[in-house]
C-alpha cells in the first residue's frame, strides 16, 4: 500500500508512475490528500477540545472544594457540551479514516523507473533468451497425450472426483512431481533459503498483508464458516511471518522458502491454451521469499532471477526472461520478471515463474520494519519468486525431452526422481 507521506511529498511522481499502468489516478490521489488534510484538521480541533475539556474538569474539583457549587455546575454543563463535540469529531475522524483506507488499498504499487509503459504482454521487454526454440513441425506430442500414453496424469479422474483443473498424478508421474519438488527445495537450500512448511489456509489479515485482499478476493477459495482462504501461493503465509515484526538491520536479508499446493479460482476458458496442465485450480509450487534492506532490494532481485535461471538450466529447457511492462504487472509489484519455457508440441512460450520486487508496498500493509543505524523504524522491501511452479514445467519437460520411445529425464533430476527415462 502506498503511504500517505509518499502521496503528500511525491504526488506528481506517483501519478507519473501509475500512468505506466495506464491508470489515471489524479482524482483518487487528490481526494485522498483532501481527506487527509481534513482528517488532520479535525485531529487538531479534537486535540484542542480535549485539552479544554480536561482543563475545565480539573477546575470543577477545585471549585467544589471551595464551595463554589454554582460555578462548578456551570463548568459541568460546558464540559457536557464539549463531550458531545468530542464525540462528533471522533465520528468524523473515524469516517475519514475508513474512507482513506478504502481509497489507499485501491491504488496499486508504483512501477520502478525501468518498467516500460506498455499495455499488454506484447509490450513486455525480453531481457534474456537461453536458446532459440526449435519448431517440431508437428512431430512432437503434446503433454496431455504423453501423460495418457505413459499413464502419468489422469485428468478425467480428477474431474470425476473434484472437477476440471484438479488432476491426479500417478505412478512415475507422481514420483516425477515429487522429485521436482525435492530438486527445487534442495537448490533453494543450497542458496541459503530456510525451508518452511506453512499452513495451506490463511486468515483475512494475511491476505490483506500481501495484497491478495481485497484485489483478488474473487480468485481465492474462501471457507466462509471460518473466514479462511486457501492460499493462491506460498508467498502469502511465508511473507506474513513478518507481519507486525520489527527486525534489526543486522538480521537482513531474511531468506525463506516453502513448498505448498496452490489454489486458484481462475475463470475457466476453453481451448489448447488451458488444456492439460496449462491452467489448473490446484497445483504445486516452491516459492522463495526475501525481506531486505531497501538499499539492497534490486541487487537481491537480480540474484533471485539468476537462481531461477539456474533451475531452468538444470532442467535443460529453452527459456526466456521478460521484464513486464506497467500494464501487465501485478497489483502489488514495483518490478516483475517473468520466466517462460518453450513448449515443443504447442510451439509457444509458457509462463513458469514470476520474480518480483514489491519495495515497501507489502511492508506497509504488513507493518514490517527494521531499525536503521539511527534507531529509527523504516519499512523493509519484500520480494518473492516462483522457483518453480510445477504444472507447465512438467508440460515442457515431457514435450521437450520426448523421443521415439518415451521421455528422457534431465541428468540433474535423475537423483531426485530415481529413474532416467519414462517409457522405452
Amino acid at each position: 500500500m502506498l503511504t500517505l507521506q509518499c502521496l503528500r511529498e511525491e504526488r506528481d511522481r506517483v501519478l507519473d508512475a501509475l500512468a505506466k499502468r495506464h491508470i489515471d489516478a489524479i482524482a483518487t490521489v487528490d481526494h485522498i490528500l483532501e481527506l487527509d488534510s481534513a482528517r488532520r484538521a479535525t485531529q487538531t480541533e479534537l486535540d484542542k477540545v480535549l485539552a479544554e475539556s480536561n482543563s475545565l474538569s480539573r477546575q470543577i474539583g477545585g471549585l467544589m472544594r471551595e464551595g463554589k457549587n454554582a460555578e462548578a455546575e456551570e463548568i459541568k454543563a460546558k464540559t457536557a457540551g464539549l463531550k458531545a463535540e468530542t464525540g462528533e469529531l471522533k465520528d468524523a475522524m473515524d469516517a475519514a479514516e475508513h474512507e482513506l483506507q478504502t481509497l489507499l488499498v485501491s491504488l496499486p504499487n508504483t512501477p520502478c523507473d525501468l518498467v516500460a509503459k506498455g499495455k499488454t504482454p506484447d509490450d513486455n521487454v525480453e531481457v534474456f533468451r537461453s536458446a532459440e526454440p526449435q519448431a517440431a513441425g508437428g512431430a512432437a506430442k503434446p503433454h496431455w497425450d504423453l501423460a495418457k500414453e505413459h499413464d502419468l496424469i489422469d485428468f478425467d479422474l480428477g474431474a470425476k472426483v473434484t472437477g476440471a483443473g484438479f488432476p491426479f498424478y500417478k505412478g512415475k508421474g507422481a514420483k516425477f512431481q515429487r522429485g521436482l519438488v525435492r530438486f527445487f527445495l534442495e537448490k533453494a537450500d543450497d542458496a541459503g533459503y530456510t525451508e518452511f512448511i506453512p499452513p495451506h489456509m490463511v486468515n483475512a489479515d494475511s491476505g490483506y498483508g500481501t495484497g491478495q485482499l481485497p484485489d483478488k478476493e474473487g480468485q481465492m477459495y474462501h471457507m466462509q464458516e471460518d473466514n479462511l482462504y486457501m492460499i493462491p501461493t506460498a508467498e502469502v503465509p511465508l511473507t506474513n511471518i513478518y507481519r507486525d515484526v520489527v527486525l534489526q538491520a543486522a538480521d537482513l536479508p531474511q531468506k525463506i522458502c516453502g513448498y505448498t499446493p496452490c489454489f486458484r479460482r481462475e475463470a475457466g476458458s476453453y481451448g489448447k491454451d488451458v488444456r492439460g496442465l496449462n491452467r489448473l485450480h490446484q497445483f504445486d509450487k516452491v516459492e522463495i521469499v526475501q525481506v531486505t534492506h531497501p538499499d539492497q532490494s534490486y541487487t537481491t532481485l537480480d540474484t533471485m532471477v539468476e537462481h531461477v535461471k539456474g533451475l531452468l538450466e538444470g532442467l535443460e529447457l529453452p527459456y526466456r526472461v521478460l521484464r513486464l511492462c506497467g500494464g501487465d504487472m501485478g497489483f502489488t509489484s514495483a518490478m516483475t520478471y517473468d520466466f517462460e519455457v518453450w513448449s515443443a508440441a504447442q510451439e509457444r512460450w509458457l509462463e513458469v515463474s514470476s520474480v518480483s520486487n514489491f519495495e515497501t508496498f507489502q511492508a506497509n500493509r504488513l507493518k514490517c520494519r527494521f531499525k536503521d543505524e539511527d534507531g529509527k523504524n523504516k519499512f523493509v522491501h519484500t520480494l518473492n519468486g516462483s522457483a518453480l511452479a510445477l504444472p507447465r514445467i512438467v508440460a515442457a519437460l515431457l514435450e521437450n525431452h520426448q523421443d521415439d520411445e518415451g521421455i528422457v529425464i534431465p541428468k540433474a533430476l535423475v537423483p531426485f526422481v530415481g529413474f532416467d527415462r519414462i517409457g522405452g
